[in-house]
């Protein structure tokens, strides 16, 4: 473990040597040019500073990107189901009962509320050449009968899950 301190005792003893004439006068003629306003770059050009400016080609090459990406990524909103329609829609009864009827029930309304309609996406039908956007409705339908004779009236509700395949055409 004392080979450093052999070493380190030689680096002591090391001096440098003192700088040549030569080189004071080369360091004192650059010092003197630099004052004089002519100093040499080493083929280094000074830097300008660059005016910011706007790229007008650029812009528009994006605009026309951003529109045909929309134009290709369409979805046709004329064959999605109609959402004006009420969720509640009525049949409407009968103006009259059957003349047969004593002691029958006779339908007389029809309630569809729509609670959740889903879009999945694009998918590829077995078969199909062109892709198809599935849609799907969570429904409960109520039908309704009534008796005219006694005023009974009965009800029964289920749920329904329809699922639509629209064509997707991207032309």
């Amino acid at each position: 473990m004392n080979d450093f301190s052999e070493l380190e005792a030689e680096l002591k003893k090391l001096r440098p040597h003192s700088a040549s004439p030569e080189l004071a006068t080369r360091v004192e003629r650059a010092l003197a040019a630099e004052v004089s306003g002519r100093t040499a770059t080493a083929g280094v050009l000074p830097t300008r500073r660059r005016n910011f400016r706007f790229n007008w080609s650029a812009l528009g090459l994006g605009l026309a990107a951003a529109a045909a990406l929309l134009l290709l990524a369409r979805v046709n909103v004329d064959q999605l189901p109609d959402k004006g329609r009420s969720l509640g829609a009525m049949t409407p009864s009968p103006s009259r009962p059957p003349k047969d009827a004593k002691d029958s029930f006779v339908p007389s309304g029809l309630t569809e509320v729509v609670y959740d309609t889903r879009d999945e996406g694009l998918h590829f039908a077995e078969g199909a050449e062109e892709p198809v956007r599935r849609m799907r409705s969570r429904k409960r339908e109520t039908l309704a009968w009534n008796n005219p004779q006694t005023g009974a009236s009965l009800r029964v509700s289920y749920p329904t899950e329809e699922v639509t395949l629209i064509p997707a055409g991207g032309q």
